[in-house]
């Protein structure tokens, strides 16, 4: 039994677009309209065909047109393909990206820390998330099904250093050390204007023998 498919979620634009075909002068819109508004009332695939008199495979490629081109495929002619190609990810290859792209790219021997929607698909692909290297446009349509943008993908990658967002809020990276280091009154480097840092190697009073900074 194949697996049933249903209408994604749509916008007021298109929910509007939807409705308004259903007065449409093509026979073409006026159908897919209706298989689409019978989807959205979680009607399954083989009943929307014995009501409009059509095969059930004429509903699935309605609702995998509109799923993935939107309004273009309420219209005739060449708007969409004839032969539309398999959907590359479910719910759990998009969880898998989801949790992919929450990791550094340099884990996976990329020479970068930054993802790019072709490094997210080469990467997907490489570590079998994908069957087939995919577009760039797939790895950001896979994402919007989560509700996350790439804009705000491309920042979830976390430190496992529990003060990262620290370091990386006050600009100071690895080091806490000030940039300018102050000398006290026995001339010795000081932290922050503190007391004397003093080497452990050296004698009160005495100036270390090697550059300290």
């Amino acid at each position: 039994m194949r697996r049933p498919i249903f209408i994604r979620e749509v916008t007021p634009d298109e929910q509007q677009a939807i409705e308004a075909g259903l007065r449409a002068p093509s026979s073409f819109t006026m159908r897919r309209c209706h298989i689409l508004l019978a989807s959205q009332r979680s009607v399954h695939a083989q009943p929307i065909a014995d009501q409009l008199a059509c095969d059930d495979q004429t509903v699935r490629n309605a609702l995998k047109a509109f799923n993935q081109y939107g309004c273009a495929a309420l219209q005739p002619g060449d708007s969409t393909p004839k032969h539309l190609p398999r959907a590359v990810f479910d719910d759990q290859r998009r969880a898998q990206l989801h949790d992919l792209l929450h990791q550094s790219p340099r884990s996976f021997g990329e020479p970068t820390s930054n993802w790019t929607l072709a490094l997210a698909a080469k990467v997907a692909y490489a570590q079998g998330i994908t069957p087939r290297l995919v577009s760039d446009e797939t790895i950001r349509v896979a994402l919007k099904a989560l509700n996350v943008s790439w804009k705000r993908a491309k920042h979830w990658i976390t430190s496992p250093d529990p003060a990262y967002t620290r370091k990386k809020s006050n600009g100071t990276g690895s080091s806490a050390w000030p940039r300018r280091i102050r000398t006290g009154r026995s001339g010795l480097p000081t932290r922050s204007g503190g007391a004397a840092w003093r080497n452990p190697t050296c004698s009160v009073g005495r100036m270390p023998t090697t550059n300290a900074i």
